[in-house]
């Protein structure tokens, strides 16, 4: 079934309208300074029978037998067929200047054909980096929103079980490398690139160093960077705190996001619109399979025979076609608005293995 579309002027999801003061700090982040992705593989216990299967997932039996054996319980001639463990991957993000001791939060999620992981503690996992150092390990109990519950005949299933969280559920072990103070020239980036937008920032920041150092530290490079050369008599937190409370002016260019999956189209508020046709309706196709019984004649040589049989309707709705005159967003969403709906059509086609029968309109 098609969806309606729905048009709405969501600024807030195409970043800052024209002319908004904004400050520094919420429109860019500084490169290099960025969070570090941690993975780690481990095992969850204590569920309720919702866990791997040792026979379909070998790998987690084999963790299971390692983990025994380096606790000095020896299973490896053991036929287990508990399910109250299940193989995870655990990830994780470590922020930047996390120091040892912190506390991060954690993802686990099943890797085996665990059903649930609801109840489920998971034990001692190392967390490493992309140089296969260890930065953090996690350890507690799983937080898991979605649930499964069912019986021979049917299943419930609401959200994903198999995945859950642990706040604060890791501990750093290792500082990532890099330190703020080794930079002698940051270079901001704008998270939403324009020319305008980069320019603005270099100049606000250089009337604010100009009033309060007496020299120029920024210069745009592209629409994206600009680069703020620090003076040597202040460290770069204290230029970033200053300097993050500037406001400047953004431009945002205009735009046009269209959600294909779910029919949704969202406008910024400046973009322009010239004289358009739009028509404007609804399509709904039902397919039905059935069966047709084919008998052959009396006193025949044949034989019964069972066909396939597929009913397709086709239910149109709307289907206006209009002229929209206007110069802006308004203009248009009140136009589109103003659309009216005709009277419906519908088609239906009998197909079977010979291909189509009949169609005919039905005035509905």
């Amino acid at each position: 079934m098609m969806r309606p579309i729905l048009l709405a002027a969501l600024g807030c999801l195409l970043g800052w309208q024209a002319q908004a003061a904004t400050r520094i700090k919420d429109i860019i982040s500084v490169q290099g300074v960025r969070a570090n992705q941690l993975v780690g593989y481990g095992l969850v216990i204590g569920l309720n029978g919702t866990g791997d299967t040792l026979r379909n997932s070998p790998f987690t039996q084999q963790s299971l037998q390692s983990m025994l054996d380096r606790m000095g319980i020896n299973v490896r001639n053991a036929n287990a067929r508990t399910r109250n463990v299940a193989a995870v991957i655990v990830t994780a993000d470590l922020p930047a200047f996390a120091g040892k001791g912190a506390r991060i939060d954690i993802t686990v999620s099943s890797l085996g054909d665990a059903t649930s992981l609801a109840g489920g503690s998971l034990i001692l996992t190392p967390l490493i980096g992309a140089d296969n150092q260890i930065y953090a390990v996690g350890q507690g109990p799983l937080a898991v929103a979605g649930f499964a519950s069912g019986g021979k005949a049917e299943t419930l299933t609401q959200g994903v079980p198999t995945t859950g969280r642990i706040p604060n559920g890791a501990l750093v072990e290792r500082e990532a490398p890099g330190r703020l103070t080794d930079e002698k020239a940051l270079v901001l980036e704008l998270r939403n690139p324009d020319f305008n937008t980069a320019v603005n920032v270099a100049d606000a920041i250089n009337a604010h160093t100009v009033t309060r150092y007496g020299v120029k530290v920024a210069r745009e490079n592209d629409l994206r960077t600009i680069t703020v050369n620090r003076p040597f008599f202040i460290n770069s937190t204290r230029l970033l705190a200053d300097i993050g409370e500037l406001a400047v002016e953004t431009d945002v260019p205009a735009r046009v996001v269209i959600d294909e999956r779910t029919g949704t189209i969202v406008i910024g508020k400046d973009v322009q619109i010239s004289t358009v046709a739009v028509a404007h309706g609804n399509l709904t196709v039902r397919v039905t399979e059935s069966a047709r019984v084919s008998q052959p004649l009396p006193f025949s040589k044949g034989e019964t025979t069972v066909a396939p049989e597929t009913t397709i309707i086709a239910d149109q709705k709307g289907g206006n076609f209009a002229i929209v005159r206007g110069t802006n967003l308004q203009t248009l969403v009140a136009g589109l608005n103003r659309i009216g709906r005709q009277a419906p059509c519908r088609r239906i086609w009998w197909c079977n293995d010979d291909g189509p029968e009949a169609a005919r309109d039905l005035a509905t």
